[in-house]
């Protein structure tokens, strides 16, 4: 059997969500099937790290698609000429787009179609680009793996797709998230936020992260509790508009907000474990892998009451509404001064991370590609 395999957002230390998750699932999944022969498909010069196995070739086609014009001659012209040379049995593509003119069957991961929801949050390019195209990929894929209910049922709704053609592939966490020592700690304080407590948020730098609520609503509780507690914000600037600006600019010079970047995967694991707690009260998920990596790391979570994050948070997490900047600062107040509300959320953490393993991701997305071949 051969199996095609969108891999172009596997980019040596520049995985995002989507990237982690192709990572994290082919990684097993390769190993997992030996007797498949797998064909990784680069839009650029490649890591030898992402070739999983022996039973990996890997193909670079241009041109670069980061950018709706080369992405349509990337997935309709480029990759249909690479799989009618290959003749895979199936193409997978985990970044919710497929070859519009390939006659090859497909599966297509779906995130989320938070565009169709929140448009003005992107680039107009973009928003164009995904309205016109996505339901175009969920009506032609042979099947269709997403990674919560919530989307599942979205995708439904929106795009009027059978329930019967979705499977739900849960995301997972890197299992290198674990509780510090008290030495650690310290710390991680000490290197992350000049010694004090702090929060912290991990994610890109977005509107539809809420930071421009999230920051008011950290500097209001500053403000009520004269409290030294930072915020520690952890990734890249994606794309951000004026209110999200002004906020990042007043928190920031103020002393209060510390803008660290992107961390490498050690350094991450060090800076979640060391907070407080994980504030991560985005208007609109898929899923919301943050949330799980504090699970594992042993940190109390505080998330949104909207879309998928009570799905994957269960009882776990403090529940806020996203859009009052009143509800998010005193939930921040009641973490940072509530011991024992802290205790109980990092137990229920644990118990919860446990539904969310790549082991169990792998396998989940197996039984969808076999679905998909069987149709």
């Amino acid at each position: 059997m051969k199996i095609a395999v969108n891999t172009r957002l596997l980019l040596r230390d520049r995985l995002d969500g989507i990237g982690w998750f192709t990572f994290e699932v082919f990684k097993r999944i390769v190993a997992a099937h030996p007797e498949v022969e797998f064909h990784f498909i680069f839009d650029r010069p490649y890591s030898p790290e992402f070739i999983f196995g022996k039973n990996v070739k890997a193909h670079v086609i241009p041109p670069p698609a980061r950018h709706p014009m080369l992405m349509k001659i990337w997935y309709d012209w480029s990759l249909p000429a690479l799989l009618k040379r290959i003749k895979p049995d199936i193409f997978i593509s985990p970044d919710a787009q497929i070859s519009l003119t390939s006659s090859i069957k497909q599966l297509v991961v779906i995130h989320d179609i938070n565009f169709e929801h929140f448009p003005q949050d992107i680039p107009k390019v973009y928003t164009d680009f995904l309205k016109k195209r996505s339901p175009r990929f969920a009506q032609k894929a042979a099947r269709i793996a997403t990674v919560s209910e919530f989307s599942k049922s979205d995708l439904v709704r929106t795009y009027d797709i059978s329930p019967d053609k979705i499977d739900v592939v849960y995301n997972g966490a890197n299992t290198d998230y674990k509780p510090l020592s008290e030495k650690d700690r310290i710390q991680a304080k000490q290197e992350f936020a000049q010694g004090e407590d702090y929060f912290i948020f991990v994610g890109s730098i977005h509107p539809r992260k809420n930071l421009q609520r999230l920051i008011p609503a950290f500097l209001a509780y500053k403000k009520r509790t004269n409290s030294s507690v930072k915020l520690v914000l952890v990734g890249n600037i994606f794309w951000q508009d004026d209110q999200l600006k002004e906020s990042m600019a007043e928190g920031i010079a103020s002393g209060s907000i510390l803008l660290k970047g992107r961390l490498g995967a050690r350094d991450l694991t060090r800076a979640i474990g060391g907070a407080l707690a994980s504030v991560y009260v985005s208007y609109f998920e898929g899923f919301g892998i943050p949330i799980v990596e504090a699970f594992y790391a042993g940190v109390p979570v505080i998330t949104s009451n909207v879309t998928s994050m009570p799905e994957v948070a269960g009882d776990a997490a403090l529940l806020v509404d996203p859009f009052s900047i009143d509800e998010i600062s005193n939930a921040l107040e009641k973490i940072a001064t509530d011991v024992t509300l802290r205790t109980s959320l990092v137990e229920k953490g644990f118990n919860r991370a446990k539904l969310f393993h790549w082991d169990k991701s792998a396998e989940a997305m197996w039984n969808c590609i076999t679905k998909a071949l069987q149709k």
